[in-house]
């Protein structure tokens, strides 16, 4: 990125309007001139188009576009300008579990700490292009979630436009950390709840503190070595649903099995997360119903990887059925989410999760699509975020090459502009 600009615009606060429909915001104008945009529209990129901002927000589109006087250019020759990509699965409390392992991030990691890494891990995703993140669970770390985002939201550190899910939900005695005294009272990575009342009540306790979306784990391994198994029942995850929806909240649900995945589509959720155990049927449902699937194939790679897998043949079992299951969902046309898990692999590597769902066999444009507009209709910020298109906030990255040829060119980031404003590279 060229220092000369970069320190002229960093602190700016760029946007822009210039089509008829769109009402001008004030601040100054800046037009930026890539080789061509991928507008997140689609699945297509725009030689020669340009795209004015003023203010926060994108406010003309296309080639040859008028400057303004007084505007500032950014020459952003022979890269790619996009929407601000969108995390769809992360953990900005964890790290990696071969710097520190889940059990002993939730029962010893001070929340301090925890916040502080967070925040760096904020800041590492932003400047690697992913401009908003849903964040499903703080695994241990409470409500902390809420007030990194608050943070972010005025401005005091940097980082993504977060959707947080705060503590997230599960069955009494399914999740962890396990392993010590029986009838010892040991903190725990979610909310526990048991029968409907107490889901309802912990589904509205976790929204009054700031939940954007209520996560849900419809099956988990009871003991350490076991498979999942289903665990919430179907009147459980029906009226958490029932009570998010009321309040406005989409439901995110863990789901790795079939019953686990049947009840969570027979409820009504939103989205499920990994589903790597679907059948042809499963994955019809959701196509049925509309519900997205992310399907987290980074989490899986980089749990492997942690336990000695190189990358070679024969690939492990949880790999392989983390990329058939992306597959038998494409084919019965499940709407995918691009999300990897982020937390169980380094942040700022968001682009891993990409890469991998172009090698299980879609194209570079379908994952781009799916990291852009795809992500934000999901998340619901589809009238502000996700493509580039006049009136929508200036959420935008520039990287170097064609992505729709190459989707590893997400990796090479020149610019990031959240809200207008050209984030410090």
């Amino acid at each position: 990125m060229a220092k000369c600009w970069l320190a002229i615009v960093m602190a700016m606060m760029l946007a822009g309007a210039s089509a008829p429909s769109v009402e001008p915001t004030t601040g100054t104008a800046t037009l930026l001139r890539p080789t061509a945009v991928f507008d997140g529209i689609d699945g297509k990129m725009h030689v020669g188009w340009q795209v004015l901002v003023r203010g926060d927000r994108i406010v003309a589109v296309g080639p040859n576009l008028t400057v303004p006087a007084g505007a500032h250019i950014i020459d952003l020759a022979g890269d790619t300008l996009m929407p601000g990509m969108i995390e769809g699965h992360g953990h900005l409390f964890l790290h990696p579990y071969d710097e520190a392992s889940w059990d002993d991030q939730v029962l010893h990691e001070p929340l301090a700490l925890r916040t502080a890494r967070a925040v760096a891990n904020a800041r590492a995703t932003l400047r690697a292009g992913f401009t908003s993140e849903r964040d499903l669970g703080t695994e241990g770390a409470g409500y902390a979630d809420v007030g990194l985002k608050a943070a972010i939201d005025q401005g005091i550190v940097e980082g993504p436009r977060l959707s947080v899910a705060t503590r997230a939900i599960v069955a009494l005695g399914a999740y962890g950390p396990k392993g010590f005294e029986p009838g010892v009272a040991i903190p725990q990575g979610a909310e526990e709840v048991s029968g409907a009342e107490q889901t309802v009540a912990a589904v509205r306790r976790q929204i009054a503190a700031g939940a954007d979306w209520v996560k849900l784990y419809a099956d988990y391994r009871w003991r350490a070595g076991e498979d999942s198994r289903a665990t919430l029942s179907l009147d459980e995850i029906r009226a958490a649903v029932g009570a998010a929806h009321d309040a406005g909240r989409p439901v995110a649900v863990h789901a790795s099995t079939v019953e686990g995945m049947r009840r969570a589509i027979e409820a009504g959720v939103d989205t499920i997360e990994h589903g790597y155990g679907g059948t042809p049927a499963i994955f019809a449902s959701m196509a049925a119903k509309k519900i997205a699937l992310c399907p987290t194939l980074a989490a899986s790679d980089a749990s492997a990887r942690y336990r000695g897998w190189t990358g070679a043949e024969p690939t492990p079992a949880a790999v392989k059925a983390s990329r058939d299951s992306l597959r038998l969902a494409l084919a019965a046309g499940v709407p995918i989410c691009m999300g990897g898990d982020a937390g169980v692999f380094a942040h700022g590597t968001n682009a891993r999760e990409m890469q991998l769902m172009a090698a299980a066999g879609m194209t570079p444009a379908q994952v781009l699509l799916a990291a852009t507009s795809g992500n934000a209709r999901w998340m619901r910020v589809g009238d502000r975020l996700g493509a580039v298109k006049p009136g929508l906030l200036a959420d935008l990255v520039a990287v170097a090459g064609d992505p729709t040829v190459n989707i590893s060119a997400v990796r090479a980031v020149r610019l990031v502009m959240k809200g207008g404003a050209v984030v410090g590279m």
